[in-house]
């Protein structure tokens, strides 16, 4: 999957073979902003229309906009199981939240 960055707002770019064109939607956050176009182009430029748009209807409504997901991620886990992913990641020379970063990677993808 591809994703579009701008402005510290995040994109996942699909194919809609309904409507013959490239979408997109704003990825971590509530309010439902999308956009499409026909080309890469195109979609760049309406990418970055689209989160301009959000940010100043935000500012006009005197409404804080939505941020996307920070990165920082809480989990709360059996003990074992934590003592189980700390060896794994120790056992690959690695740390535990690099570890966990490629697990939930293999997972997602």
């Amino acid at each position: 999957m591809n994703i579009m960055h701008y402005k510290g707002y995040s994109a996942p770019i699909e194919y809609s073979d309904e409507d013959q064109c490239l979408v997109g939607r704003l990825a971590g956050i509530d309010d439902l902003i999308g956009f499409h176009a026909d080309s890469v182009t195109e979609l760049r430029k309406e990418f970055e229309e689209a989160v301009d748009d959000y940010l100043e209807a935000c500012e006009k409504l005197n409404r804080k906009p939505q941020r996307p997901y920070s990165g920082k991620l809480m989990l709360r886990i059996d003990p074992v199981l934590h003592a189980k992913a700390a060896a794994r990641a120790e056992a690959e020379s690695k740390s535990l939240n690099a570890w966990a970063q490629e697990a939930l990677q293999r997972a997602t993808s």
